[in-house]
């Protein structure tokens, strides 16, 4: 078992996998108490081997991991990339690529939908995953040998899996479809953060234009504040509070003070100076620049059943081919294609039409229809009498 704490000793082991098809990656992390994680430790497995790299060793420069992740000669596999990604985004500047991920891969192969690693490796490699230590404090040092073997283990049993994805997918043609998801992971703009845009994650109950204007600059104020600071949004300032001072505009030190959930001292600090300069901001900004939020229509009466067919519909398609009906359509997308044929959703674009949206549109328009045929749901040509099941056999 090999753990990493000096550079050169990583320096030696990046080197090493230099003209290696793939390797294996995870991260340990933590972000209970900070805005961007703190990365722990890094798991990379080779042909000969895997290694932990303890990214919190005195002195320890990551400069040679990081052009390893860089280096598009060789495939980097992860499971469930995206926060590993975002972790070597923020620290290097630089996305992993190429990429891999596995449970993208397993929903493409019929693995049902955001398959976790132990059942994935269970299934695909026989292996048995010891969890004790899945939830230890990956920052305190030293590390145990328990943590390490369980470390180790999330890239060792990830190689045989990968193989054996890698292999369905090449049998069934729909490597291109794990493309197209992998160009979205390894895109910058999937893990920029635009504090400007931040407010709208927030729920809300009123999209008045002055009231969304003012929430916009605060949102954007403790975007900014969390980034500078390390902290969790909501040890800057809880959404409830952000949302009661937006709804009440305080322009004073006094009725900023009456906010639930903040006191005097808050508000006669610094932070509350801000808060009121941000509430100003919003206040300040002439109608013509006020942001305009469209309110969620209510569906009109009767698309609720053209949704519900398109989703049996989808469930029917996606068994058939047996892919995660997950990684086709979302509950959202379902929706807007009932409601518009030429909605801008991912379900009609790419390999999604070609397995689900253009019969989407083809039942919506009456073209073809559905029946149970056998117990199943099959697709049958409209204006075509539906074929009639074997009559049961006599009882004896």
């Amino acid at each position: 078992m090999t753990l990493i704490t000096t550079t050169d000793a990583l320096q030696a082991f990046c080197q090493s996998l230099a003209g290696t098809e793939y390797i294996t990656v995870d991260t340990e992390f933590l972000r209970e108490k900070t805005y961007w994680p703190q990365l722990c430790l890094v798991q990379v497995g080779g042909p000969n081997g895997a290694v932990a790299i303890d990214p919190l060793a005195e002195g320890i420069d990551l400069a040679p991991l990081f052009a390893l992740m860089s280096d598009p000669s060789v495939l980097k596999v992860f499971h469930a990339a995206r926060q590993d990604v975002e972790i070597f985004w923020h620290l290097s500047g630089q996305i992993p690529h190429p990429l891999f991920d596995t449970q993208v891969a397993a929903m493409v192969c019929g693995f049902g939908e955001s398959v976790g690693y132990e059942t994935l490796v269970t299934k695909l490699a026989g292996a048995r995953i010891d969890k004790s230590s899945r939830f230890t404090d990956w920052s305190h040092r030293p590390l145990t040998e328990r943590q390490l073997t369980y470390a180790l283990s999330d890239v060792i049993h990830l190689r045989p899996a990968y193989e054996k994805l890698k292999r369905r997918l090449a049998r069934s043609g729909r490597s291109h479809w794990l493309e197209e998801e992998m160009a979205i992971l390894t895109d910058p703009a999937t893990y920029q953060v635009d504090p400007e845009s931040s407010y709208l994650r927030l729920k809300v109950r009123t999209n008045k234009p002055r009231f969304m204007a003012i929430l916009k600059e605060l949102a954007a104020w403790r975007e900014r504040e969390a980034q500078r600071r390390d902290q969790p949004r909501s040890r800057i300032l809880r959404d409830e509070a952000l949302l009661e001072i937006a709804a009440h505009a305080p322009t004073t030190v006094d009725d900023l003070a009456r906010t639930r959930g903040l006191g005097r001292g808050f508000a006669e600090g610094r932070q509350g100076a801000d808060v009121l300069a941000a509430v100003k901001g919003g206040l300040d900004l002439p109608d013509s620049a006020l942001p305009r939020v469209e309110p969620r229509e209510e569906p009109p009466p009767g698309l609720q059943p053209i949704v519900e067919l398109l989703r049996v519909l989808l469930k029917m398609k996606c068994d058939e081919n047996n892919v995660a009906a997950k990684l086709v359509a979302s509950s959202a997308d379902l929706e807007a294609l009932a409601a518009d044929d030429r909605a801008d959703i991912a379900a009609m674009q790419g390999w999604r039409r070609e397995l689900f949206g253009n019969d989407a549109l083809a039942l919506k328009h009456g073209k073809i229809g559905l029946a149970v045929i056998d117990r199943r749901v099959r697709i049958v040509p409209a204006g075509e009498p539906r074929p009639s099941a074997a009559p049961p056999e006599p009882e004896t």
